[in-house]
């Protein structure tokens, strides 16, 4: 929510008052999620059956565990997957504490694929009176992932 107080600070600070989607809130640019796990090879698994494409991946100290990886979204975007025993934990959260939205062009193709891994329906595929066309699954460890045409 916008107060008075931010449009005047920004003003302040030279920048636009308006919140639209132009200038430098526009550039292309990504917001990268990050999520820990407890199997982090699990998650990147699932991920992948969902249709993410594998990005680099930095092992951790342990068997199994993974500082850093990248799951990347064929449409643009992507999700660093890491586990949650590091021992930095500048980028660990709870078990299931996240929600995360994927713009998709085609969420019928992605519902078909959360199908067929069982994935726990949270809202099955619907059109929404705000005109996407979407779905939310939970993945094996609590974290909410939404499929949806939306995109802004």
């Amino acid at each position: 929510m916008t107060t008075d107080r931010d449009t005047e600070m920004d003003r302040q600070a030279g920048m636009s008052t308006t919140r639209t989607a132009t200038g430098p809130a526009a550039r292309d640019h990504s917001v990268w999620v990050g999520l820990s796990y407890d199997d982090p090879l699990a998650a990147r698994a699932w991920l992948r059956a969902l249709g993410f494409i594998e990005g680099i991946v930095v092992d951790g100290e342990a068997r199994g565990e993974i500082r850093h990886s990248e799951m990347l979204w064929p449409e643009g975007g992507r999700v660093m997957v890491s586990s949650r025993t590091r021992v930095d934990p500048t980028f660990v959260a709870a078990r299931g504490s996240a929600t995360v939205y994927v713009v998709v062009d085609d969420p019928d193709a992605v519902w078909e694929r959360a199908q067929r891994l069982g994935a726990e329906v949270v809202r099955p595929l619907e059109e929404s009176d705000y005109g996407s066309r979407g779905f939310s699954v939970v993945d094996g460890e609590g974290t909410n992932w939404s499929f949806g045409t939306y995109a802004g």
